[in-house]
């Protein structure tokens, strides 16, 4: 019973306990002394000559001591005396003085409390505070709590997060409201016959706030919210898993109305594929307990399930079917309106410049989740506070961007003459084919500056709107701008280039190789995909690995080959055309090291289309 109560609860029946035991062990300190204080200790010589004469009334008499009342009081007003035993013909002589003889056993109740139950507690005591916190700290959870829930409970006073702390996912939130309206008024709510889903599953990429959205349905509501992480689950024991989830529903019930949030979800609800772990394992009993509980709980007792993960393809079909998470809501990457709202609510305790332009920040910060504009507001303020300013301005919040996405500044890091100018080559290159080619973003900043982990210098483009979609010819001018710095060092140095492109390579690579055999964009290859299939939420590819014919992968290797022959060609066109703009860009460049549009114009472009993310072109070491 006790693992169905509140924290609070424990700790008042723990403190209760603590009073209790406190309590025992000064009454019974008390008696001992009281009976101790009336007891005279006395010589056995002393004891033997009060026998004779005939002062003493009874005796009790133990295998080393004699203890009794005397007749008359001692000089101290005793009556009470104790005496160790010393002559084993004491019998004998009481018999002849006929004194009462009582026979006592060796050892009293107190010297039994002290020698047995004492130790036990000394030991327990050691066990609880010593051994269980190591085990807890090894992973092994104490054997006392192997089948509770370490569920975290935050109450309204705790969670105190509302929809006005979540910007940027507009529609997530209309999809939450109808469980907070639920949960403040179910009577009312299911008054045409509709019920609230049982389970409701947030998915999307890491950082977009789903935790917060599940906080926020629970600081709306004003009810309980369990949280708690899927793997904390799974234990090494067989049976904990399912032991915990018993006890997690068994707490809510309790609770309702309330909310559990399951964090992580696809820890503890991975699909069960043929091969895998087997019906006895732990994670499959305690996915198929979860699965019970879902079917078992009544959504009408006020009881609502949120989990979130962002590999839902990856999720057992049996936990997704009607009836258990019967909705899933999308909790995506915000596009250029979310982003101005979550940088509104992030810039609340940072003292911003007057004519700061949040909008302008919005557009520079294309394929940001919530976290990273977070982390984004944060840099810049470390950014403004290093400078000794008194406000954070765009400037600021430009060095910040560069550092998220180009890395830090390698100032340490100092480059020969030599490798500078064909860093310089390198990175112009980049920028005037990219200021060239039509539907390509603008270029911001071109720097020689090394950044990052091997980046030698960069060339940073700025979106200057969301774009979700890309056409062919979008996909080979960008391949094109990634083929510039190679370019650029084949007509400058005849021919000698450098491991520089090597980053740059690899990435025209993958976009060559995704429009062959994912986007099916080669017409001797043929319109149909070759590839496995991406993790859409973690931004990963599925890798290179190419699921065809050894005939069709040879037509794949050439298509591929092709495409980035096609772009290398037609960036050195382009930097023959303007050879005049690339020896005047590097002079300028080798002079300040980092430069704008602004201070160089052949690098502006007139095109406004931008790709999904910021781009940064850097050339790697």
């Amino acid at each position: 019973m006790a693992a169905n109560l509140t924290p609070d609860a424990r700790k008042r029946q723990i403190m209760i306990w603590y009073v209790l035991v406190a309590v025992m062990g000064v009454l019974l300190f008390q008696a001992l002394w009281t009976s101790y204080s009336q007891v005279e200790t006395i010589p056995y010589s002393q004891f033997e000559t009060l026998l004779d004469q005939n002062k003493v009334a009874d005796v009790t008499v133990g295998a080393d001591s004699v203890q009794g009342t005397l007749k008359e009081p001692l000089p101290d007003g005793k009556t009470q005396f104790y005496a160790v035993r010393v002559d084993p013909q004491l019998a004998e002589k009481l018999a002849v003085h006929q004194v009462v003889v009582n026979g006592a056993p060796s050892g009293g109740v107190v010297q039994t409390i002290l020698s047995w139950v004492i130790p036990a507690i000394i030991f327990y005591g050691i066990w609880m505070f010593l051994f269980r916190h190591v085990a807890e700290r090894q992973g092994f959870g104490g054997l006392m709590t192997v089948g509770k829930s370490r569920a975290k409970v935050f109450v309204e006073t705790d969670t105190k997060v509302t929809f006005k702390d979540v910007a940027g996912v507009d529609e997530a939130k209309f999809e939450l409201q109808e469980l907070v309206a639920f949960l403040r008024n179910p009577k009312s709510y299911g008054r045409l016959g509709a019920r609230v889903p049982k389970g409701v599953l947030l998915v999307g990429p890491p950082g977009t706030g789903k935790t917060l959205l599940a906080k926020a349905v629970a600081g709306e509501a004003g009810v309980p919210f369990f949280s708690i992480s899927g793997s904390e689950f799974v234990e090494m024991f067989v049976g904990v898993g399912a032991a915990r989830v018993r006890d997690l529903f068994d707490q809510a019930r309790k609770a309702a109305p309330c909310i559990i949030f399951i964090d992580e979800l696809d820890a503890l609800g991975r699909s069960r594929m043929p091969g895998g772990f087997g019906g006895t394992d732990e994670k499959e009993q305690t996915l198929n307990q979860l699965l019970a509980e879902l079917d078992g709980f009544d959504p009408s007792a006020g009881v609502i399930l949120l989990a979130a993960t962002n590999r839902p393809e990856i999720l057992d079909p049996a936990l997704l079917r009607a009836g258990r998470f019967d909705r899933q809501v999308l909790v995506d990457r915000p596009d250029r309106k979310g982003r101005l709202d979550i940088l509104k609510v992030h810039v609340r305790k940072v003292q911003l410049a007057p004519d700061i332009d949040l909008d302008a920040i919005a557009g520079l910060t294309t394929g940001f989740t919530g976290a990273d504009i977070a982390n984004l507001v944060n840099e810049a303020a470390i950014v403004a506070t290093r400078r000794d300013a008194t406000a954070v301005n765009l400037n600021d919040f430009t060095e910040a961007i560069e550092r998220i996405v180009a890395g830090l500044e390698k100032k340490s890091r100092v480059l020969n003459a030599e490798e500078r100018r064909r860093v310089a080559f390198h990175e112009m290159g980049h920028a005037l084919v990219a200021a060239t080619l039509p539907g390509v973003d603008p270029v911001q900043k071109v720097s020689i500056i090394p950044r990052g982990v091997g980046a030698l210098g960069y060339t940073i483009q700025r979106p200057t709107e969301d774009r979700f979609l890309l056409s062919r010819s979008n996909l080979e001018n960008r391949i094109a701008v990634l083929m510039g710095g190679r370019a650029s060092e084949q007509l400058v140095f005849d021919g000698d280039v450098s491991s520089g492109a090597a980053d740059d390579l690899q990435r025209a690579t993958e976009i060559a190789l995704e429009m062959v055999t994912r986007y099916g964009m080669d017409a001797q290859v043929g319109q149909r995909t070759y590839a496995p299939t991406p993790q859409p939420f973690l931004m990963m590819p599925a890798g290179n690995h190419v699921q065809a014919a050894e005939l069709t992968t040879r037509e794949i290797d050439v298509a591929v080959r092709d495409l980035l022959g096609r772009a290398a060609e037609r960036a050195g066109e382009i930097l023959r055309t303007r050879r005049g703009d690339l020896d005047a860009g590097v002079d300028l460049l080798l002079k300040r090291e980092t430069i704008t549009a602004e201070d160089f114009p052949p690098i502006r472009s007139p095109q406004t289309v931008a790709e999904p993310r910021l781009s940064v072109v850097p050339a790697a070491g």
